[in-house]
Parts: C-alpha cells; sequence; structure tokens
C-alpha cells in the first residue's frame, strides 16, 4: 500500500477495523512512526492491557455506556498492539489471532454450530465447556498433564484462586458441603491469630494468606465471585467514608481533625441512609 492510500485509509472515519490496523501499522513504522510506540514491546504493554480491562469493568459497574463505549476501543487498541508487533516479527497476525478465537468458539459450542443437544441446562453447558477446554489442554500436552496446568498466573489472587479450586475440584478435590468450608475459615482465623501473637511476620502473611485462599472458596460454594464482592465492599466503604468528609465538611472540619467516635457516628449516619434509599 503507497503512503497517500494509507494517508487515505487512516483518515476514512468509516475504515472501521482496517482503518484502525492500518493507523497501528504507521504508528509503528520504525521510519516514519511514533517513537513511542516504536520503542514498546510485548512486556511493556501488559500493564496498560491490564489497566484497560479494570477501566472495561468499572465502566460495566457503573452502567455507562458512553463510557464503555470508549473503554473497549481502549482495549480493543491493546490486541491490535500485541497483534501488529507480532505481525512485524512474524510470529502471528490480526486475521490469524481472529481465526483462531472463531474456530474456538465453533469447537466449543457444539450444541449451536453442530449436531449436539441445546436441551441443557446452563450449569451442563458449562461443564460441556470445560470438557472441552481440558480435551483442547490434552491435545497440546506433550508430557504427564497437570490438572492446574494453564491457570494464568497475572489474574487476580482471588480470581485465580477461584479458577485453581474449580480445577481441582473436577477431580475430586473440593469440600463436600460448605458447612465444612466454614469449619476450615474458623481453623485459618485460629491460625492467624496464634501466628499474629506467637510467630514471625512471614508465618503471619502465610497465615492470612490460607485464610484469605478459604474465604475465596467459600466465595466459590455460595456462587459468590469473591473479586465481584471486594469490589462492593471497597465501593460501599468509599461511598460511606465520603459522606463522613461532607459531613465534616459543612462543620468547617477535615478528618483529621475529627474523632473516631465522631467519624463512627457519622458512619451510621451513612448506612441508614444506605437503607433508606434501598427502601425507595
Amino acid at each position: 500500500m503507497s503512503k497517500d492510500e494509507s494517508n487515505v485509509r487512516c483518515m476514512d472515519p468509516n475504515g472501521g477495523m482496517p482503518r484502525l490496523l492500518e493507523i497501528m501499522a504507521r504508528l509503528r513504522d520504525p521510519e516514519t512512526g511514533c517513537p513511542w510506540d516504536i520503542e514498546q514491546t510485548y512486556a511493556s504493554i501488559v500493564p496498560y492491557t491490564i489497566e484497560e480491562a479494570y477501566e472495561v469493568a468499572e465502566a460495566v459497574e457503573r452502567n455507562d455506556m458512553t463510557d464503555l463505549e470508549d473503554e473497549l476501543g481502549d482495549l480493543l487498541l491493546q490486541v491490535v498492539y500485541y497483534t501488529q508487533m507480532a505481525s512485524d516479527d512474524g510470529y502471528f497476525t490480526f486475521d490469524s489471532v481472529t481465526k483462531h478465537i472463531a474456530d474456538k468458539m465453533i469447537r466449543r459450542h457444539p450444541h449451536v454450530f453442530g449436531g449436539a443437544s441445546r436441551d441443557k441446562s446452563v450449569e451442563q453447558q458449562i461443564v460441556d465447556w470445560e470438557r472441552i477446554k481440558a480435551a483442547e489442554r490434552a491435545k497440546k500436552d506433550t508430557g504427564k498433564a497437570r490438572t492446574l496446568e494453564g491457570v494464568a498466573k497475572n489474574l487476580p489472587a482471588l480470581t485465580r484462586a477461584v479458577k485453581l479450586q474449580k480445577r481441582a475440584a473436577r477431580v475430586g478435590f473440593d469440600w463436600p458441603e460448605t458447612i465444612k468450608v466454614l469449619d476450615k475459615i474458623k481453623e485459618e482465623v485460629a491460625e492467624l491469630i496464634e501466628a499474629s501473637a506467637t510467630l514471625p511476620y512471614a508465618n503471619q502473611v502465610e497465615e492470612f494468606g490460607d485464610l484469605m485462599f478459604t474465604m475465596a472458596n467459600l466465595g466459590r460454594h455460595l456462587k459468590i465471585d469473591p473479586e465481584e464482592a471486594l469490589r462492593g465492599a471497597n465501593r460501599k466503604f468509599q461511598g460511606r467514608f465520603e459522606y463522613i468528609e461532607d459531613a465534616l465538611a459543612t462543620d468547617g472540619k477535615t478528618p483529621k481533625q475529627s474523632n473516631l467516635m465522631e467519624m463512627n457516628r457519622l458512619w451510621n449516619q451513612a448506612k441508614v441512609m444506605e437503607r433508606k434509599k434501598g427502601e425507595n
């Protein structure tokens, strides 16, 4: 493609995906591209990719469709970035990436694209999905298959804990009843209390990690996503603390000029306001 043709495609507001791919190719051009874009590597843009994914999640939580549209574009740009670098290095292309994911979706939905029956529950479809994924992993494996292999190590820790637990549960390594998980939590709490009183810091960290892992397991048994639950708790904490700040500000004060008793009183007011809002 000539420089003039490239310019036409890049400036076409209706150019769609080919336009975005051409823009990235131009940004990465070693002679005429952007110096910052040229020097980026697969590793250097990983933090941006993670950040963009979280910003998509935040837009969804706020139900902000305008922001979601914008954030999805930012996330898509990350995919285009990786594929442009890989294309430059001779590994794969955007077309090959889209082909692989399209093939995978067809392969994993035989009840839509094949002859399998659609007359099954969502839970059974999830079981079938995992079975197909396991078969795919087995084909890739050249040695002894590992049950927990392939669970991404860079996932948020709580999310990875749940995925590890689900994998183990598929081969029978799981508590049979939720009450057993609650008993284990009591055990882990007791061990953490003991460690905090008698053991070095490293042991306290280990025991705290065991408790968090078991809490994630409880969430899995209750069908609660621990990441989602904790994000909700974070939002609630922020909202209540900002209520405290606003209430103090009306008296010309800041939290540093207040005390715990006063802030606890305002915290409880915030809880009452939340309940009233929920009743309306």
